[in-house]
Formats: C-alpha cells, structure tokens, sequence
C-alpha cells in the first residue's frame, strides 16, 4: 500500500543515492522568497534558477520530436528509482524541485498529456498522498512534457490556494451524490472546486465541467490546470480554466521581457522565476496582470456555468 510515510522514506533514500537531486534539493534551502498580496491572496515568489529547464522548455511539436522522452523508462537516469502506484504509474523523485517534497507520477506508458479518464486515478493518488497535492499541467499550461502523461505532487503546505480557498465563496453548479461542483470568483483568479469522498462521482461532475469549458482550435483539450489535495471531508480538486499558455512578456530578449511560464505550482500561489531579475521585478500588481491575461474572465466562467446548469 502506498501512502505519504511510504514515500517520504522513499524520498530519503533517493536523495542519498542520487547526488544531483540532492544537491537541488538541498539548495531549495537557500532559494530567495517574497510574500506578497493579490487582493487579498497570499502569493509566494520563488527565485530558482534551476526551473530555467522547466520555463524555458521548448514544447513545440519538432522540439519534441527531436529530443528523447525524459519521462520514459528507458531514458530516465539509471539511478532513478520508483514506486508503482495503481494502474500503469510510477512514483518519482523531481531531481529539479520546486517543493521541499516534490514528486514527478508519468503514466508508465508512452501517451500524451491529456487528463479525461484520469481524475479518479488523480482524486486517488491525493488520497493515498495526505499531505501532498497532486496537480496537472494542461500540454499548453505549463507542462515540460506534453507528449508524456504525468502528474506531480509537493507537500501542500507549500502552496497557499487551499487556505485561500478556504474563506472564499464557493458557489454550487452541481451535485453527484455527496460529490459537489462549485465555482470561485472571489480569488484573484477564477476556479471552480469539485469536493468529493468517491472519486467516480468527482470524475463525473468533472467530465461536466470539461465538457462545458472550450476547446481552443486545434488542441485536444480544455486549457487548465488542476490541483488535487485530501481534506477531513474527502478529497478537494480545484480546476484553473486558462485561456493563454504564457504571458505577453514571456521571453528573454529585451528588458521588458520575463522568463514566466506559468503552471499548476503558480496558479497554486507560488510564482516560480528562474532569473533574479525577475524575481526582483515581480510585485502584487503584475500578478494580477498575468492571471487577467492567462486566466478566465468573469463572464467566460458565467458561459462555463451556464452550460452545466
């Protein structure tokens, strides 16, 4: 059986093996933060140069061609365990973490990221990992890896989106037995939250949502990011509809340009900036930039809404 005293062991043993995990891990201690406040929403900046892999990857369909898969078996370091987890997964160690926890799941099969079909297995992995949140990235939202299905995991008191959630107004679409849907818009970002015991109900109520969110032309799925984390009452899955992959000044030429490249850890509350000069740039109102620009208007989640209703 797989749970969180499992995997916590697990991430000791593979720091011990692996040195340059464990020098990245270890490094995370001298990381720079700043806390600021997003109308009203605590909001963590990360200066990591390590996750320029990760902002900076190139994710187009002939970078991805020609370079290997590094989510697959056979191109993963040799030192690089795992743990089997339910139907075709694999527990990982993140050697470039951003959480002082920070697991990379793939799907032990070579498949594209896309996420129907996968939130029971999602609402599952949260459960057995109490203390850690799982999340997802959207193959336009943030993933490193769109050609290889995956979660990733970090220990939730990281993160700062559960505590916000937790005195915001949540307003009821839908019901699947004690499984409920309900939408956000008091965040500085909108979201709609799925609570729920049974991870079925959770994905039927989430096939309603995806199904009611538009599809952008020629993508296979809904742009968004998912987080999914265990709660006293069950388990919380908060789905982050987005409508831009990065913001207008993503880039590295030009002093008006930044190396942001938003995903499931930023939407979270932890902005992540691989250059210092980023880090030092970022404040309270150009959050709010980015999760205009990136994120669902208030009439769009209205539509969303509507649909499901």
């Amino acid at each position: 059986m797989v749970n969180t005293e499992l995997v916590n062991k697990f991430i000791g043993e593979q720091l011990a093996e692996w040195q340059t995990a464990a020098d990245n891990f270890k490094a995370l201690e001298g990381v720079k933060v700043k806390e600021l406040v997003v109308d009203g929403m605590k909001i963590k900046v990360q200066f990591n140069p390590a996750r320029i892999v990760s902002s900076s990857a190139k994710v187009d369909a002939k970078s991805l061609k020609e370079r290997k898969c590094f989510l697959c078996a056979e191109n993963r370091p040799t030192v690089q365990r795992g743990i089997e987890w339910g139907n075709g997964y694999i527990i990982l160690i993140n050697p470039f973490p951003i959480f002082p926890r920070h697991l990379t799941i793939p799907d032990m099969g070579h498949v594209d990221q896309l996420i129907k079909g996968r939130i029971a297995d999602m609402m599952s992995l949260a459960h057995d990992l109490d203390g850690y949140t799982v999340f997802y990235n959207g193959p336009k939202c943030g993933a490193s890896a769109p050609d290889h299905m995956h979660f990733q995991a970090g220990n939730s008191d990281f993160l700062t989106i559960g505590d916000a959630l937790e005195n915001a107004e949540l307003k009821t679409i839908a019901t699947d037995g004690d499984a409920v849907l309900a939408a956000c818009q008091s965040l500085p970002l909108n979201v709609f939250v799925i609570d729920s015991k049974d991870p079925q109900a959770g994905e039927r109520l989430f096939t309603r949502l995806y199904d009611a969110i538009p599809v952008p032309e020629g993508e296979k799925e809904p742009m968004m990011n998912l987080l999914c984390f265990a709660t006293p009452a069950g388990v919380r899955l908060v789905v982050i509809p987005r409508k831009q992959h990065r913001p207008s000044f993503y880039g590295t030429e030009g002093d008006d340009k930044m190396l942001l490249s938003p995903a499931s850890v930023d939407m979270g509350g932890v902005f992540i900036t691989p250059l210092e000069k980023d880090f030092n740039k970022v404040d309270a109102e150009l959050i709010k930039v980015i999760f205009d620009e990136l994120c669902l208007s208030n009439e769009a989640v209205e539509d969303i809404v509507n649909k499901i209703k």
